[in-house]
């Protein structure tokens, strides 16, 4: 750690000599392996729970590695696999659905050899490759970044050989039924390869899986050895040999998955090992190399805050690059099966945890599998929005399947669409409804007023949770605009004008459509436009004028508005949207004590404080830009006075943060250096009695839900108090800040994308900051709040190019230009 410390400090301590240089270089020599390798585990005995193990990934399929004293263990994860469609009929009791999981695998070395003291495993994050050793045996393993193959490099150095055995294990018995589901698995031996296999159906929706492993470099005999398991025994020997795992998975019943996985298998096997080890390298080192933070202060808590950023992005990096965003609960780590606390469902809350922070690290493949999914089912959604809400556009559940929403019968639509706009007593349901719901899956967010009860003489009970049509999550509609809004951010940081007319545009055309056609929302008497019986996130129930959605109508329409200009399409709508817009009711307000602040709803409500301050969890204010940094002094004062009661006895060492809380974002963005400090640590280590595994995750969404939620909030917070980029309000001019909410007593270094397109490089070292560069990915005005007091001298091409003064300095880039702005006192040295 102290050598560590010191290659963070050295890194640091060159950038305050930059100006010293004449030509227009980047000089900040930038020890990425540093910076990454921060990150690495390292275990000196063998983990207590194999929750607590290794994780190894190509951002399709990914295991934690751990052992037991005679094995090497692995459970193969997909983004890709699941056991049921969101249509399905047989799992309407609370988490009984399940996915992601392929099967078990072990290598057992027929004798104990992973016990301390001889044991040692170690990750390394900047190459992505794990090694475990104990008494004469050394595994390399990782998962190859082209292909889904788990490759093993085993060094067998035992005096004494014995044969080691590879072993594939069902995740459950060979047939499960549940309701008209089904889920089917088989081991067959394939060449010298061991096979096993999933299938999934339910009335017309089929899945499967398989994984095949294989030994080369030493021969092997294969066995069934039970009706769950089979083997690969490799002869006795010593030296070095490898052992190889693929898996593949689809949903066409006419794809041969077993011959997809053994292409791979063998791709893998013809490469070598070696080549496998120089690929992930290459990956990783590019990968690392698009962004950075490197951080440090004299306590070691700015040290400790960068490792767990790198960590948070080699876990993402491992997880996120498949067809589906992974899981929050769970991810690609799970361990005991496929089971796993809330099932297979996305919720768009807990999502966000993982995916909010990646847009700066400016790693859009990352994000690409959020946006994938959403986009793939964006027909469905305007299904969603006419049949249940009687609406136009698009309506995007809080809680959805990775699948279209299914579509409904007319009739069981049109009650639906009475129930759930409060236009039908929920006790006058007709049986024809209740009978359809009885089996519908509870946590979908059109279900989600179900409550369960338990079997009772054999039959599944269920009844509301509030007798009436709402629960936790039935009535959000500002995760729609919250994904709209995401499309409208990756389209400002990446400046990509395709992306915005052909996925953005009718992401945010279709949520935006949704609000102004929504029936439980009309013009009142005082002018204004109202939205009724709605929910704020879950905590209010029932509510008129919530603050989520009051922000979402005014976070989604200003960009639609801006996007169709810029598009040059929808001339027609934009008055139309721009007078629901101006005649829209203000977010709710309370005041006590001479302060205004932010409140949940206005009355009436069927559930919740009304007067509580906005949910902590999502912020929806500050989602929208609608308050930042560039906005009015007065918008500015509600919500620092907002923030602060969130804190009653204000915030230093001790105050506490949930994981999903988005509180030490806000503050960032606020400008609250103490935010930052106090914070994030600690939301990086949770709270008192609140468990952080030895991998530095956790399980707080319940068993089998291993996740970084935390790691990825506080990732975000870390970002914005380096480096934001924000408007006035949204869809307005940008505006960058660096360093805006960071504490006066840690040092760093940075490269992040801000909004625009420009990556921004800069530095702080007690308090100074020498320089900061820009590079324009695609031109354009630039604008940047004045990080020092007076005159600032840009250069472009190493050569002084103007002088800018003010508070707000604006310049033109062309694209690919790289521009180097420095305190003009300090430039006399170019001159």
């Amino acid at each position: 750690m102290k050598h560590l410390i010191s290659l963070l400090c050295s890194g640091l301590c060159a950038v305050t000599h930059l100006y010293a240089y004449t030509d227009h270089k980047d000089t900040t020599a930038v020890n990425y392996a540093a910076i990454a390798s921060a990150a690495d585990l390292d275990y000196d005995r063998p983990v207590a729970r194999s929750e607590e193990g290794m994780p190894v990934g190509n951002g399709r399929m990914g295991t934690l590695v751990w052992t037991v004293p005679s094995s090497l263990k692995f459970q193969l994860n997909r983004v890709d696999v699941f056991g049921n469609s969101s249509g399905s009929n047989s799992f309407y009791e609370r988490n009984t659905d399940y996915c992601n999981g392929t099967g078990y695998m072990d290598i057992d070395f027929g004798q104990d050899v992973f016990t301390a003291p001889a044991f040692h495993q170690h990750l390394s994050v900047y190459e992505g490759q794990s090694v475990v050793s104990g008494k004469n045996i050394s595994v390399r393993g990782l998962v190859w970044e082209k292909e889904d193959v788990l490759a093993l490099e085993i060094t067998d150095q035992r005096k004494e050989t014995l044969p080691v055995t590879t072993m594939l294990h069902m995740l459950r018995m060979p047939v499960t039924r549940k309701g008209s589901h089904t889920a089917v698995s088989g081991l067959r031996q394939e060449g010298d390869y061991i096979v096993l296999t999933q299938e999934f159906r339910e009335d017309g929706y089929y899945c499967s899986s398989a994984l095949v492993a294989a030994v080369s470099g030493r021969a092997a005999e294969a066995e069934q050895n039970s009706t769950t398991t089979i083997r690969l025994r490799t002869l006795p020997g010593s030296g070095v040999y490898n052992i190889y795992a693929a898996t593949a998975a689809s949903f066409d019943p006419g794809e041969d998955v077993v011959k997809a996985a053994i292409g791979k298998l063998e791709a893998a096997r013809k490469r070598g090992f070696s080549a496998l080890v120089n690929d992930n390298r290459d990956w990783w080192r590019k990968f690392w190399e698009r962004s950075y933070i490197q951080l440090h202060s004299a306590d070691g808590q700015a040290d400790y805050v960068a490792q767990q950023y790198a960590w948070y992005l080699y876990i993402m990096g491992s997880s996120s690059r498949g067809s589906y965003p992974v899981k929050f609960n769970g991810m690609l780590w799970s361990t005991n099966g496929d089971e796993r606390k809330w099932g297979h469902l996305y919720w768009g809350a807990n999502q966000s945890c993982l995916y909010n922070a990646l847009f700066q690290t400016d790693h859009m493949e990352l994000l690409e599998p959020m946006f994938d999914m959403y986009s793939r089912a964006y027909d469905s959604y305007a299904v969603a929005a006419r049949q249940q809400w009687g609406s136009e556009g698009v309506y995007i559940p809080e809680t959805t399947g990775f699948d279209n929403t299914p579509s409904l019968p007319d009739s069981i639509a049109a009650e639906m669409r009475d129930l759930y706009l409060v236009r039908k007593p929920w006790g006058q349901r007709s049986q024809a409804f209740k009978n359809y719901a009885y089996t519908k899956m509870p946590f979908l967010s059109r279900w989600n007023w179900k409550k369960d009860e338990g079997w009772k003489q054999g039959i599944w009970h269920s009844a509301t949770k509030s007798n009436s049509t709402f629960g936790h999550v039935s009535h959000i509609f500002s995760r729609g605009a919250k994904i709209a809004y995401q499309y409208w951010l990756r389209y400002e940081y990446t400046q990509d004008t395709a992306w915005l007319r052909q996925r953005a545009y009718p992401m945010i055309k279709g949520v935006a459509e949704f609000y102004r056609n929504f029936p439980n929302v009309r013009k009142e008497k005082d002018g204004r436009y109202h939205i009724y019986h709605i929910n704020d996130n879950e905590s209010i129930w029932d509510g008129h004028n919530t603050v989520e959605e009051m922000s979402a109508m005014r976070g989604i329409l200003p960009v639609a508005i801006k996007a169709a200009r810029l598009l040059h399409t929808d001339a027609d709508m934009v008055p139309v949207w721009q007078e629901f817009l101006d005649h829209l009711s203000p977010l709710p307000q309370h005041t006590a004590a001479g302060k205004t602040t932010w409140s949940r709803s206005l009355l009436p409500v069927l559930q919740g404080n009304p007067s509580g301050h906005p949910d902590g969890n999502t912020m929806p204010v500050w989602f929208f830009d609608l308050c930042t940094l560039e906005s009015s002094p007065g918008i500015q004062q509600i919500g620092n006075d907002t923030y602060n009661t969130y804190f009653d006895n204000g915030i230093d060492s001790t105050a506490g943060v949930y994981v999903l809380s988005k509180l030490p974002a806000t503050g960032a963005l606020l400008g609250r250096r103490e935010a930052v400090q106090y914070l994030v640590p600690n939301q990086l280590r949770r709270r008192k009695n609140e468990e952080v595994l030895s991998n530095r995750m956790d399980l707080s969404e319940g068993y089998q839900t291993t996740n970084v939620q935390r790691l990825g909030r506080a990732a975000e917070a870390l970002q914005l108090a380096l480096c934001q980029s924000v408007p006035a309000g949204p869809g307005k001019d940008n505006v960058i800040r660096v360093f805006a909410a960071w504490p006066p007593s840690w040092d760093a270094q940075f490269s992040l994308l801000c909004r625009g397109g420009f990556v921004v490089t800069s530095a702080i070292q007690q308090g100074i900051i020498p320089f900061v560069k820009l590079e324009a990915a695609q031109g354009g005005m630039c604008r940047i709040r004045n990080p020092w007091k007076g005159r600032v001298a840009l250069f472009r091409n190493g050569k002084k190019a103007q002088v800018l003064k003010g508070g707000l300095l604006s310049f033109a880039t062309a694209r690919g230009e790289k521009v180097m702005l420095q305190r003009e006192r300090q430039s006399e040295a170019f001159e």
